[in-house]
């Protein structure tokens, strides 16, 4: 097999949430291997080496020097990601990191230097914005076809703060509520489809829950350079379900019952404290007493992120679950996309494209430093009730 068409030996730090999602597709794609991975649960390593005959440890500094390991998949609670990048490229291994990328951006232009220094590749997701159908609205605003990106609007509505959580994912100083976490999404969407750097942002947000009392919800508006555009709008109080617009298709390509209105609330009241909540998380993260193994499922559909309409002087653009609707000025049409045969796929090939042939990718550091920017200019235009100016570069990534 030539070396460029080897599977990338991966690394996992953090066998959480995020690692449980990105499985099936670690599981399908043949293009990844996972070769060893850290976590300071003992039961989540063991449940590693059991499931895939590897190494594991508790740190990432024993993972970062495991000749094995080619790069990182990097998994971590969003305090970590800055320190367990540095460890990462300290050691030369390549870094696919979770979003947010940072929580404040001087650890984001320290994370910059330190894997450009080292000639790894820094590339942060996933992100929704990988999704294929807003690649392929990408695309097609590209073509020119449709004329510049005048509006984008964003909407979606999830039971995101009422999933079991630890005490500091309800702390927003430590990366906690909804804008480090789906706001990072949403920003990443709307930046990818405008095509221009964002330079004013005016948000209000909401944290209407005081045993939760952290953002459950933000509108934001944002001006980019281009002249474009774009509001964005998110809850995550359990209530409303915008899946409810998609045909009842989740956020993961899967089609959802109606039925199971309200569960999440349901399941939180089983925890009488944060303590036992912080113990629910666990029991149904990878390695726990009520750990489900993945199913192998191949979705039916792509994952999205609710609602998304972008407006071009010659065509509404929606990318939907199965493809994009092209709203034009003398008819619609509808321009399918085949179902994926691997979950999140997308991030493989970016991920793939950079090590085997050195393709530089988009979801780079100064990609990913640019959203956080966005969502820490959203908490404080929120908090001052004014608008932020993020006009001006903040980085520069060295020639």
């Amino acid at each position: 097999m030539s070396d460029t068409a080897k599977p990338i030996r991966l690394g996992v730090a953090g066998l959480g949430r995020a690692f449980t999602l990105m499985l099936p597709t670690f599981l399908a794609d043949r293009r990844v291997q996972l070769v060893a991975a850290c976590d300071p649960r003992k039961e989540a390593r063991t449940q590693f080496a059991a499931d895939f005959s590897a190494p594991v440890y508790e740190d990432i500094d024993a993972l970062a020097q495991d000749g094995n390991v080619e790069a990182i998949y990097i998994a971590s609670p969003h305090q970590f990601h800055a320190a367990h990048t540095e460890a990462a490229a300290r050691n030369g291994k390549h870094v696919l990191l979770e979003k947010p990328m940072a929580l404040a951006l001087a650890e984001c232009d320290e994370m910059i230097a330190r894997c450009e220094a080292a000639k790894v590749h820094l590339i942060v997701g996933h992100c929704h914005s990988f999704d294929a159908p807003y690649l392929r609205a990408r695309e097609l605003i590209g073509s020119g076809a449709y004329g510049q990106v005048r509006m984008i609007h964003a909407l979606n509505y999830t039971d995101f703060l009422y999933r079991p959580r630890r005490p500091e994912e309800l702390q927003t100083a430590s990366g906690g509520g909804v804008v480090f976490s789906q706001a990072a999404h949403q920003v990443d969407v709307v930046r990818l489809l405008a095509g221009s750097r964002v330079v004013r942002v005016r948000a209000a947000a909401g944290a209407w829950d005081p045993s939760r009392n952290t953002e459950g919800a933000y509108a934001v508006l944002l001006w980019f350079e281009n002249g474009a555009f774009a509001s964005l709008t998110y809850s995550g109080y359990g209530h409303f379900d915008s899946d409810e617009w998609y045909g009842w298709i989740g956020e993961m390509g899967h089609a959802k019952n109606p039925g199971d209105y309200g569960a999440a609330r349901k399941r939180l009241a089983q925890a009488a404290d944060p303590a036992a909540e912080a113990r629910l998380k666990n029991a149904a993260t990878y390695g726990g007493p009520a750990y489900q193994a993945p199913t192998h499922a191949t979705p039916a559909l792509h994952q999205h992120f609710g609602s998304v309409l972008v407006s071009c002087d010659g065509a509404d653009l929606r990318p939907v679950a199965d493809g994009v609707w092209i709203y034009a000025d003398a008819q619609k049409q509808h321009e399918a996309l085949p179902a994926p045969a691997v979950p999140r796929f997308e991030v493989i090939d970016e991920l793939f494209a950079a090590l085997r042939h050195g393709t530089p990718p988009l979801h780079d550091g100064p990609w990913a430093r640019a959203t956080l920017e966005v969502c820490l200019a959203l908490l404080r235009s929120a908090r001052e009730q004014r608008d932020v100016d993020v006009s001006r570069p903040t980085y520069s990534p060295s020639p």
